[in-house]
């Protein structure tokens, strides 16, 4: 049997998937999964880059000894983050978090040098004060000597790859989310570098997924016992997510639910129009150059954060549970608001915006977590409005996939505040896509078409009316 692994990495944990056909069905099985998180480094908020690819590694060997050794392996991580280093290929500063508040005032700085409206019709991509071109602004203007040094530009998959082959490339999909690929042209955008101040010759040139890389390190084959291909995927998480809807029609809209959740629709071309700029839609990059048109919602972190200023003292199935048991509870927050980007306490944070907006205040456990339920959906309506506006149609349903997708009581919510139909699954959104962008490289599909009709007919789909 011929095995493809992919390494989802998110913001809070990170998995090796084992993905095969096994009676004309795509099988999965989770070998290793390891923890992640952001910490306060002096005063910046970052990613341990070290302790990240010490657990790839580790999950690798793992292969090695249940004797099943992958023909290729992907890695997908979150988007807008990147690693800058010197003419020695060692890390300038450190990783930092797109959580952290260095961007603030950033995005004012950059509509000094070009006007809002310029920007979107270069980019394409929602306005979100974390985005990497505001970060780099932030890194001109308070560490000029970093950028001064600088060689090369990696985002944060980029770089795990660099370290697994020594061959350094910018994966598509991720490099959109950056706000400094030019959406029409889909190459770095060398007006906004220039207007901004960024050297140019630090970025690489843009790969897309199923590219291969090569082979690994020597020092690596010799470290696991075996050598593979490595095969760009869809590097941002939610492009890998997105090529796992099963709703293959122009009457869909796609959901990708975890920490953050993206709405929209996919499209061979951007929309830069005045209209989606307002509502903050975004063009970000998909796989055989489609395009995701989709809003960023805050997500399932408004949850994660509630648990855990609880000591997480709940699972996500009691919260559930607990939500039910208070479901006339109808207070709505808006849960896109950067108030809860990373607030001290989120619980706190939801009880002052619904003061301020004068409604009733959640005090139990079951009623803050049916505001946030109820909130997302609601928010989600209002992104299914837009959508609706821009297109002049009625979408007739939703595909809500990733993990989130297992909490029946949001489906539940979702279909009832929207009036659409709701189809929940897969679970696996996001490995899936990245196996299947592999194998399609190695042609074990033809092509997308093909690899989604597969994965509707091996995964469980239910559906909420």
């Amino acid at each position: 049997m011929e095995y493809y692994l992919a390494i989802d990495i998110g913001a809070s944990s990170g998995r090796h998937i084992l993905g095969s056909i096994e009676n004309g069905k795509i099988t999965l099985e989770e070998i290793y999964r390891f923890e992640n998180g952001i910490s306060k480094v002096g005063n910046e908020y970052c990613w341990n880059i070290e302790q990240l690819f010490k657990d790839i590694k580790n999950g690798i060997k793992k292969c090695k000894e249940i004797g099943k050794i992958p023909k290729s392996i992907g890695i997908d991580t979150w988007a807008v983050d990147f690693v800058l280093l010197d003419e020695n290929d060692n890390m300038l500063g450190n990783a930092v978090a797109y959580r952290d508040d260095r961007t603030e005032r950033m995005m004012e700085e950059v509509f000094k040098s070009i006007p809002k409206d310029m920007m979107y019709l270069y980019t394409g991509i929602q306005f979100q004060r974390f985005n990497t071109v505001y970060q780099l602004l932030s890194i001109k203007n308070n560490n000029p000597e970093i950028l001064e040094k600088a060689k090369t530009f990696l985002m944060v998959p980029d770089y795990l790859n660099f370290l697994l082959t020594g061959k350094k490339a910018n994966e598509y999909t991720n490099a959109t989310s950056t706000q400094l690929v030019n959406s029409f042209e889909r190459t770095w955008d060398e007006k906004i570098l220039e207007d901004l101040g960024i050297k140019k010759d630090i970025f690489q040139e843009i790969k897309l997924p199923k590219t291969s890389l090569g082979n690994l390190r020597n020092e690596l084959i010799e470290e696991f016992g075996f050598d593979m291909e490595v095969i760009l995927p869809a590097t941002h998480d939610t492009g890998s997510a997105f090529i796992s809807s099963v709703c293959n029609d122009n009457d869909s809209i796609y959901l990708s639910s975890g920490t953050w959740s993206l709405i929209g629709v996919e499209n061979r071309f951007p929309i830069c129009v005045p209209q989606a700029m307002e509502y903050n839609f975004t063009n970000e990059g998909g796989i055989d150059y489609r395009y995701r048109f989709l809003k960023n919602i805050m997500g399932l972190w408004v949850i994660q954060e509630v648990r855990r200023n609880l000591d997480n003292k709940y699972s996500f199935a009691e919260l559930v549970d607990l939500a039910r048991e208070n479901s006339k509870f109808a207070s709505i927050v808006d849960v896109d608001d950067d108030r809860f980007l990373k607030p001290d306490n989120m619980i706190e944070e939801i009880k002052i915006h619904c003061k301020e907006t004068n409604q009733e205040i959640p005090e139990e456990v079951g009623e803050i977590a049916m505001c946030v339920f109820n909130s997302l959906a609601h928010c989600y309506k209002r992104a299914v409005t837009n959508l609706e506006d821009i297109f002049e149609k009625e979408f007739k349903r939703i595909n809500i996939f990733g993990g989130g997708c297992q909490n029946n009581l949001l489906n539940e919510l979702v279909a009832s505040v929207t009036g659409k139909e709701v189809l929940a699954g897969p679970v696996e959104a996001t490995a899936i896509g990245n196996i299947v962008a592999q194998m399609i490289s190695k042609n074990v599909f033809k092509d997308l078409s093909e690899a989604r009709k597969a994965i509707k007919e091996s995964f469980d789909i239910k559906v909420f009316n």
